[in-house]
């Protein structure tokens, strides 16, 4: 392709309404321009580099043997009310409504719409296992779209569905996605980390979600330098250090805290460290309370809590803690609870087995010292706390000093092990080797298209623009005769440009007249991995080639810089 001809907007200053580098350059090199909040047109370069994007997935996809469906972007609400998904993804899904007054929704995933292909066609167990998937436009009604391609509202997304007879066979689905994915992922020129991860509102069990470490990511993940582990801080664990627990009275004692509402207020005024105090939480799951005991200074993990809630829930209303209670948030605790609403109580792990606690007496302006879970009060005990950088890492030694680091991240990748949750919601059955009728297992797997090209962005880039790997770069090389006026540079040009072309090679021409240095500032912004410069040395058989990435000049002779070229990353 010849420069001149393209529509390639770049801009010499940044946007005024863009956070993160990814957004920034995006825009500057003229890959993307914004119509509305998370909604982005991709302009010439964004849509050559997503398209080979595509390409690397498909390829990766085809090679575990999946097959590649296009399935609607609306959906029939009742598909959805299947499943009970309908309800569990709140506003985030698009809801509308056809001329009839029917009910329908515009896809985040498609596990819904798989899973009636397969009921519908899938009979016997000889028909299995099938690997579907699709690279299609997903839509997210996001509350706060932001950061550019990071969170928007439309997006491109690989999702694919493996239906399996038994456990086995989705282990093996999973295993070959993984594979699929990590192979994917090297060829796109990304550094990433496959970590464990929560499951949320798709369901299942075990979960893994692959991560590019960087600044702007919204995700948070905890690592360990010692050790394998590594894991999103909505499923991460940690080993805590021992707290001794000072002697305290053979039971709960009541005294008077006026004004003190906080941890840090109750700390203060008692003297004992917030690690001593009980944190006392109020959820409203559907129409029953749920009280959550944490340790004064640990924050809670809804993620987690997801896990054990048994459906959706919510932060309880000011009036419905005192219905409760018979006192307001700050004086909260799990003893002397009205016996008529016996709420149910869940204890995080942190404080099994501690002793001498302080938690709200359910008066106001009064607490309980001497507290003891299990004797005190019945519980039940679970993970449900945010870790924290610095704490212990879960898998290494106590004795080896190893602790985790939370860092940002960028989700790029994500698979599930679903299960039946599908299956069984939506009546899939097929029959078995005893020709009996069973739910098939299932797994769902999503891979963000424009996460890639973000990701890319925030790993390879400078002061002066973006550094795109070779793989989804929107050109391989970019050749640049220094003056366009003269024949014998644009001759020689025009040669080298034509060779990469026979070569397969992604060359763009630049052939605007323009000074040298627009050329170049041009191309380093856009990321284009390779230039080719024809100046003063052509005649004499010689051109200069730059890696974009280093800034490396190597001066190659005219005959064989496409070989040079062709053997480069």
């Amino acid at each position: 392709m010849r420069w001149s001809r393209l529509f390639i907007p770049t801009l010499r200053d940044d946007p005024a309404d863009a956070e993160v580098v990814s957004h920034r350059l995006l825009v500057r090199a003229g890959y993307i321009r914004q119509l509305g909040a998370g909604i982005y047109s991709y302009l010439y370069l964004a849509q050559r580099s997503l398209l080979k994007i595509q390409q690397i997935v498909r390829e990766e996809m085809d090679r575990i043997g999946a097959q590649e469906f296009y399935l609607p972007a609306l959906n029939p609400a009742e598909v959805w009310q299947e499943s009970g998904r309908y309800t569990v993804m709140g506003d985030n899904l698009f809801r509308l409504k056809d001329r009839t007054g029917r009910d329908l929704c515009l896809g985040m995933t498609h596990e819904e719409v798989m899973t009636t292909i397969a009921r519908s066609e899938v009979r016997s167990y000889k028909q299995l296992p099938q690997i579907w998937y699709q690279i299609q436009t997903k839509f997210r009604d996001e509350p706060r779209p932001r950061n550019g391609l990071l969170r928007t509202r439309q997006f491109i997304m690989k999702d694919s569905y493996s239906f399996d007879i038994d456990p086995a066979g989705l282990d093996t689905s999973y295993d070959k996605h993984r594979e699929a994915y990590c192979r994917a992922f090297d060829r796109c020129g990304l550094k990433y980390s496959p970590v464990r991860a929560h499951s949320g509102a798709m369901g299942g069990t075990q979960s893994e979600e692959f991560m590019v470490m960087c600044n702007a990511g919204e995700d948070f993940v905890a690592t360990c330098e010692k050790c394998n582990y590594a894991a999103n801080l909505e499923k991460a664990t940690s080993k805590l250090a021992p707290v001794s627990d000072s002697p305290g009275p053979a039971a709960p004692e009541r005294f008077a805290t006026p004004g003190k509402k906080t941890i840090d207020e109750v700390a203060a005024f008692d003297g004992l460290p917030e690690a001593s105090h009980i944190k006392t939480l109020v959820y409203m799951v559907g129409d029953k309370p749920l009280v959550i005991l944490l340790r004064g200074n640990h924050q809670l993990s809804e993620a987690k809590l997801e896990t054990i809630s048994g459906g959706e829930f919510r932060p309880a209303h000011p009036q419905e803690i005192l219905d409760i209670f018979g006192a307001n948030p700050g004086s909260l605790g799990p003893i002397g609870i009205p016996a008529k609403k016996a709420p149910r109580i869940v204890t995080d792990l942190a404080l099994q087995g501690r002793k001498n606690l302080v938690a709200g007496a359910n008066a106001d302006d009064f607490h309980i010292k001497g507290v003891e879970p299990g004797r005190d009060f019945a519980t039940e005990y679970f993970d449900l706390r945010v870790i924290e950088d610095g704490e212990g890492c879960p898998q290494c030694d106590a004795a080896s000093g190893a602790t985790l680091k939370v860092s940002r991240a960028i989700e790029i990748g994500h698979i599930f092990k679903l299960g039946y949750k599908y299956s069984e919601s939506m009546g899939a059955r097929v029959l078995n080797e005893q020709g009996k009728e069973v739910a098939p297992i299932m797994g769902s797997y999503g891979i963000g298209m424009e996460r890639i090209l973000v990701a890319a962005v925030e790993q390879n880039n400078d002061a002066n623009g973006i550094a795109m790997p070779r793989s989804i770069a929107p050109f391989e090389v970019v050749i640049t005769p220094v003056n366009t006026r003269d024949a014998a540079l644009t001759s020689v040009a025009e040669q080298i440009y034509q060779a990469c072309l026979d070569r397969k090679i992604d060359a763009l021409y630049d052939d605007r007249d323009e000074r040298p240095g627009v050329k170049f500032k041009d191309a380093d912004l856009i990321g284009v991995p390779w230039r080719v410069t024809v100046g003063r040395q052509a005649p004499s058989g010689i051109v200069e080639v730059t890696r974009r990435s280093t800034g490396q000049r190597s001066d190659v002779n005219i005959t064989d810089v496409v070989e040079f070229l062709a053997k480069q990353e």
